[in-house]
């Protein structure tokens, strides 16, 4: 199963250098490890998150794409769908989206700018 994951990666990426998304940019951690990836994602325009600079890592598994890749931040973000470590959402920031729109946005602003150093 490992082989057509790795195939599967392989064409990914290949796809992924040949038509760029706007605003991301992924690939492996090293040619040896076609399972583990890095992605920076730019914050998009008109959001909350514009300016911002997030670096994520992708863990693949065995099985993908049967299996979902698991994700994580290694940049501070406020998103209702960046868990915490109770939970495999981040309730408190999609409880602040639904009732107080303005206070999620000035926090996710503040995350932006640590993003860049801030």
């Amino acid at each position: 199963m490992a082989g057509s994951a790795l195939r599967r990666l392989m064409a990914e990426y290949r796809q992924l250098t040949l038509n760029p998304p706007e605003g991301i940019i992924a690939g492996p951690v090293s040619e040896e490890n076609f399972f583990e990836w890095e992605a920076l994602i730019m914050g998009p325009e008109g959001t909350c998150f514009e300016g911002g600079v997030f670096l994520t890592r992708l863990m693949f598994p065995p099985d993908y794409p049967l299996s979902p890749p698991k994700m994580k931040f290694n940049s501070e973000i406020f998103h209702p769908n960046k868990p915490n470590d109770e939970s495999a959402a981040n309730v408190d920031a999609a409880k602040t989206w639904r009732e107080d729109r303005q206070r999620f946005n000035s926090i996710a602003r503040k995350t932006v700018a640590k993003s860049l150093g801030f």
